[in-house]
């Protein structure tokens, strides 16, 4: 357990290495010590097909339709819109599974400090990319559901 709060320690301080270390580093990112929204284009590079082409037709869908709600309405890291940081890092729970060059991580968490409808278990897939972890796919145990199978495309009116 050690090197792993090490590890942590660690990629809160250099940023930069953050992609280089475990797994789970890749994803722990994205949870403390704040939350990031994974659709963000700055982070991009952080992400690979198929979720970069969902990613990047919710940003046509907002740039075309600006007053409508786009195909990512929410956190998908979180399957939540609505948090609190503090609970959120506190309960923060990761586990890692590493097959060769893939790897899925768990996160559990809870988004408020009561309710059980709080409680939120997330595993993020990854692949090795020129010996950096990527995210290939976010899904949500608690909810049934699983980013790359969100459909996000223009309208056929």
């Amino acid at each position: 357990m050690k090197p792993i709060v090490l590890a942590a320690v660690l990629s809160i301080a250099l940023p930069g290495a953050a992609l280089a270390g475990p797994a789970s580093n890749t994803v722990k990112f994205f949870y403390v010590p704040e939350v990031k929204f994974e659709a963000d284009a700055k982070y991009r590079d952080r992400f690979t097909e198929p979720v970069t082409s969902l990613f990047e037709a919710n940003d046509k869908a907002q740039k075309e339709k600006p007053d409508e709600v786009s195909c990512i309405d929410f956190d998908p890291g979180l399957d939540a819109q609505d948090f609190d940081q503090k609970t959120l890092s506190k309960t923060l729970k990761l586990t890692e599974a590493v097959n060769g060059d893939t790897a899925e991580v768990t996160a559990s968490f809870n988004l408020f400090p009561e309710g059980d409808d709080s409680k939120r278990e997330m595993v993020w897939s990854l692949k090795k990319v020129d010996g950096k972890w990527k995210i290939t796919d976010i899904s949500s145990k608690t909810s049934d559901w699983k980013l790359s199978a969100l459909e996000c495309g223009a309208s056929t009116e």
